[in-house]
Formats: structure tokens, sequence, C-alpha cells
């Protein structure tokens, strides 16, 4: 049996100043998520980078302690974008996850650090540390109704003619900001079937939104009594925005949960929060419908924690669904100036902060999918960066440019199980990741025409691809620092005049050893290599400095990676037919495409045990790609979605 050593994950670079010698300092928990826990250790010295972090955990009150993912150690990366004015040096220190926990669990969680060199300071952490639950209502607040304005027949009592009347007990016209009876932490607002649609210009607008048309929710609800918004279960409720800018401002609120309801018509659904301005926290969003939106819910807000946005369906408002064009006319030259269509509908979800949990979604016809903030340089708080956000299980249709963005992440961010099918410009995104580590694992692509899978860019650190299948290339050529690759299969599709496999390594820390490929037929460069010489980095590479191999025999003996990596091909799938390279606006459909690998075919037992990640595969070893052989396939969207396409 192949494990992972650690010394995979430490592997060396050079630090222009320090002594070898190392210092324990700061040790910070990350908000926990549902199934993940991550954690970061601050540190000094350690010049010559060969620290160690060894982690182990069980549940609480357990005797036998398990393994997990030693932290990765990071500091020193330079992230940098001149156009933006971004540059960034990732601190010292160690940062990593303990992947696949159950839920409502309390964990104890032991960290050592070790040095040859020496040690001060703690040098052993222990904490103990209880997953989240789902947020679900609070079963002792009160119960409100609200029907339509023009509902008739029996009602509930008490009972309101609109969300803003039950929530604020507000009136109509001047009187809509008179706030004399809002609702409590722990109630529950039960909205029954119908249309409730903003008339933004009628001075006595029933949904109480004179002007604007957004409802605006500002109370502060707790963990324990959360306010929730739910669909009463006797029809549709539906809110339109009827064409307005936002139809939820929910900024100022705390713990609230939407449940059950359907939002369209309206330019952003549910805005959470501005960047340096004021943010939502512990917002819930599930089991909802965003239709006819050109965003789904969107924070900028660094303060924003603990968002769950779980089980929905959001549909952009891509007029032509049946091409798939990017955003940029450069790139798409012949479809339109600027990608025609598309810049309709910008993200399906966006969020900045720690703890973020984005799962079970359904998105179709966005510019992109789902999206961290953009943010810039990190604040030095770890309560107000984008650290330990969990995005999984989710199935992405038609992107005009990625289908997952990571771009602003810094530390423990986890993309797994989710697939994505049409993505004009990119795969999975980390432009650029902030130290890291950020976890691709067992995500599915196909049909990305650029060759880009992973969009690794901007200088990003701290990146690990495990049990990916791209149907695809990977192409990518900006400079990264501390990517390591394991388990993934890169099946090329014939692409004229391009290679089925770059790698783009800033700094001296990179891996790459059980993978699969699949060459492009008719071409002589198959696999591109960048690594600085010893001791130094390359984050402008000169053309000079690729290097291009036509075989992976011939890489291996080059560079001494993937000693492990097979060439092979698309008979190790059950059925699979690679997109046409030539018809790159074509639209592939998911129920189509069978990703399951046949048994006993060549990536079936090629990979590398990673603790915590495959531990459970069946046979010699785990398979290559997103699919174990003889595992169930993972649920992507919505788990009460079972049968029909979710984006018609």
């Amino acid at each position: 049996m192949r494990f992972v050593l650690v010394s995979l994950f430490l592997l060396f670079t050079v630090s222009a100043y320090g002594q070898d010698s190392i210092r324990a300092g700061r040790f910070t928990v990350e908000h926990p998520t549902l199934h993940n826990l991550g954690f970061e250790w601050s540190i000094t010295g350690d010049a010559n980078r060969n620290a160690s972090v060894a982690v182990e955990f069980r549940r609480a009150g357990e005797g036998k302690w398990r393994p997990a993912l030693p932290l990765v150690r990071v500091g020193g990366e330079r992230i940098f974008r001149a156009r933006e004015h971004l540059d960034y040096t990732v601190p010292d220190g160690f940062a990593g996850s303990i992947l696949n926990v159950e839920p409502g669990t309390e964990y104890e969680c032991r960290f050592v650090l070790a040095d040859p060199d020496g040690t001060s300071g703690q040098t052993t952490q222990t904490v103990r540390v209880t997953t989240r639950t789902e947020p679900q209502p609070y079963s002792g607040g009160q119960t409100l109704h609200v029907y339509p304005p023009y509902h008739e027949g029996e009602k509930l009592e008490p009972n309101f003619s609109s969300l803003l009347e039950a929530y604020y007990g507000a009136g109509l016209g001047d009187w809509n900001v008179v706030w004399e009876r809002p609702v409590q932490p722990g109630d529950t607002i039960l909205v029954h079937a119908g249309l409730y649609r903003n008339e933004r210009l009628n001075y006595v607008d029933p949904m109480m939104t004179p002007f604007d048309g957004t409802n605006w929710l500002t109370v502060k609800g707790t963990i324990e009594k959360p306010i929730t918004i739910k669909a009463a279960g006797d029809g549709q409720v539906v809110f339109d925005g009827a064409g307005n800018h936002r139809l939820f401002d929910v900024s100022a609120s705390a713990h609230h949960i939407f449940d059950g309801l359907t939002f369209r018509n309206t330019d952003v659904a549910i805005f959470a929060g501005f960047k340096n301005v004021l943010g939502a926290v512990g917002l819930t969003v599930k089991n909802c419908r965003f239709e006819d939106i050109g965003f789904g819910v969107w924070t900028e807000y660094a303060g924003s924690s603990d968002f769950y946005i779980a089980d929905n369906i959001f549909i952009g408002r891509f007029e032509q669904r049946d091409l798939l064009v990017g955003w940029t006319g450069r790139y798409w030259a012949g479809v339109g100036p600027y990608g025609s269509h598309e810049v309709r509908s910008y993200y399906a979800m966006k969020v900045y902060g720690p703890g973020h949990v984005i799962a079970h979604n359904s998105v179709a016809y966005f510019h992109d999918g789902i999206g961290i903030s953009t943010y810039g340089s990190p604040p030095q708080d770890p309560e107000r960066r984008a650290s330990s956000i969990d995005i999984y299980n989710n199935d992405i249709h038609m992107s005009g440019d990625d289908f997952v963005e990571t771009d602003g992440g810094v530390h423990n961010i986890r993309v797994y199980n989710n697939r994505g099918v049409n993505a004009a410009h990119g795969g999975y995104s980390s432009q650029p990741v902030f130290g890291g580590p950020a976890y691709f694992i067992r995500n599915i692509l196909y049909h990305v025409p650029s060759g880009v899978a992973f969009k690794f860019s901007a200088k990003a650190a701290g990146l690990f691809a495990w049990h990916n299948t791209i149907i695809g290339e990977q192409v990518a050529g900006d400079p990264s620092s501390n990517m390591h690759y394991r388990n993934n299969l890169f099946m090329g599709r014939d692409t004229p005049e391009r290679g089925v496999m770059t790698w783009a390594n800033a700094g001296q820390a990179y891996s790459s050893d059980y993978n699969g490929f699949r060459p492009n037929q008719g071409v002589a460069g198959q696999y591109r290599w960048l690594a600085p010489q010893a001791g130094a980095t390359m984050y402008e590479p000169r053309p000079e400095d690729w290097r291009t191999f036509s075989t992976l025999a011939d890489l291996r003996a080059a560079t001494g990676q993937e000693q492990h990596g097979l060439e092979l091909d698309f008979d190790i799938f059950e059925q699979m037919s690679p997109p046409d390279p030539a018809k790159r606006h074509a639209v592939y459909y998911a129920q189509d495409l069978n990703f399951r690998l046949k048994p006993g075919s060549k990536a079936v037992d090629a990979g590398v045990v990673i603790p915590t990640v495959n531990e459970d595969f069946s046979g010699d070893a785990p398979d290559l790609g997103a699919l174990e052989v003889g595992k169930p396939e993972p649920h992507y969207g919505p788990r009460w979605l079972k049968t029909q396409p979710f984006y018609q």
C-alpha cells in the first residue's frame, strides 16, 4: 500500500533572511464547517524550511488517535499583479485542514511542531473543536403568517399582507420605516403561496418597498435563535423584483434563514455585504430557486462569516442557451464584441470572510458559477479573511468564464465533488490564493475550450489538486508556488498544436506524481515544464526558461516528477467521448456523460493513499480521477432534485 509522506508537503524553498531553528507563534482555530476543520500556526525562523507539523485527531472521548494530513508550510511566497497594484508576501507559518469529519461532532485535535534545527515556544497544541450542523428554525419562537395582498380565503393568525409588515410592523408610503414591532430572534415567518411583486413606483406599494423595491432586513438573530423566512408549504412562493436592482438587502442582519422561496426578475436577489462597509453574519439560503437574475447571493464584506448556501437552483439570464460564449471578444471572435448574451448574469454566489459553506447547488447561465471575492491583500485578522470555506457537490452548467473561483482565498479553501460542464475560459480558478492550502479534490470538468482546467494565476500559492477528472488539457502558464498534483486524470481531446499538461512552478516547493495523462494525437510537445534553479524563484519566466517533452518518460527523466505517472486513453472509462475541439461553442449536457472508470482498466488501483481523503478505496489502491470503482457517484446539485435537468 502506498502512502503520501509528510515530506511531499514540506519541499524546500529558500528564505533570504532568518534562522534555521523555529519558534512557535500564534495558533488559530479557524471557523469549523460541517465536514472540515481548518488551522493556522504562525512561526518565526525555519529559514531552511525543514520543520514539520504532524496532525492527529479523534472524536472527543475516544481513545485511538487517527492521522490527518500534516499542516502545509507556507510563507515567503510572493503574490502579485501589477495592474491592480497587488503585491503581497505570505507570512511564515503552517496551515491545513482535517478533512471529511462528521457534522455536529466534537473532535480533539493534536498538532506537534518539530524541527531538527531546534524549537522554542509551545510546540504541541491540543484543541477541541465542534463541527457545525445545518441551521434550523428555532422551535420556541412565534410563527407569523404572510399572505399576498389580494389573498382571498382563510388566514392563520397572526397574519400580514407583506413580508416587511410581518418583519417590522411597518406601514405604507412615508410610514414604511416606522419599525415599531420588529420580528424577534427565534421567530419564524411563514410565507404562504402566491406572487409577491414589488410596485416600487407606487407610493403605497403593498410590499412596503417604495421607490427602490428592496426588502431591507436588519434585525439580529442568534445562532440558537435564528430568524426564519420560509415557504409555508401550500404552494410556490415567488418574490418578484419587477426588474429592480436589489430584491433583498440583508447586509445589516445576523442569523437569518431563507428556505423554500423563489426569487426572480431582479439584478441582485440577496445582497449580503459591501467591502469596508457592512455585511451579514450567519446567513442561510436553502431549498430556494433563483431565476431571471443577474446575481444570486453576494457579499464582499470581510466580516461576513458562516454562510450556509445549499440545495438551491440558480438560473441566469443567458438568452441563447445552446451556444457557449466567453466574455471577451478577442477570444471569441465572430460571436459579438463582448461575448453577446452572457454579461447580463454575473455570479450565482460570491462570498468573502471565514467559514462559508456552498454545497449541493445547481447553477446555469452565469458569467461565473461560484466565487470567493477577488478581494486583494487579505486582512491580518483571521476573523476577517477568506479562510475555511467549503464548496462541494455543486452542479454547474454553462459558465461564460469559470465554474468555481477561489480567487481571494487565504487558507483552507476546500473545493471538492463538483461537476462542471461547459465553461468558456477556465474550470477551477485560483487567481490568486494567498498562501493556501486550497484543496481541489474529486472535481469533474468537461468542455473548457481554452484548455485552462485549473486557472492558477496571479502567482497563486498553496495549491493541491487531487483525484480530479479533467476531460481536456491544462495549459495555464502563470508561475505559482507550492503546487502539488496527485491521482488526477488529464485527458487530452486531440486539440491541434496543444499538449496535455503544463506545470509552471515559481519556487522550490512542488510535486507531481500518480497522475494519468492522455496525450493529444499528432502533437510533438505534450508536457511543458517550468521550475527555477535550486535556491531561486521564477515569477516572470522568459520563453527559453520553458522545457517541453514529448513523452512522460522524457519528463520523468529530466525532472524527477511523475515517477508513477501513466499515459492512457479513453478506454479507461465505461463510455466517454471527449468534446470536439473544433466546436468550441458547442454545449454538452451532464446527463449524457459517463465519467465512471471501467473495472480493471489502467486507471484502476493506480493512485496513492492520501490520509482523510481516499482511505476508503476499494481494491489494492485508490483509482485515478474523481470516481472510485465500486463507490456510489456523488449527488451533484440539490438533494431534493431527483430527475429532470435543473436548467430547464
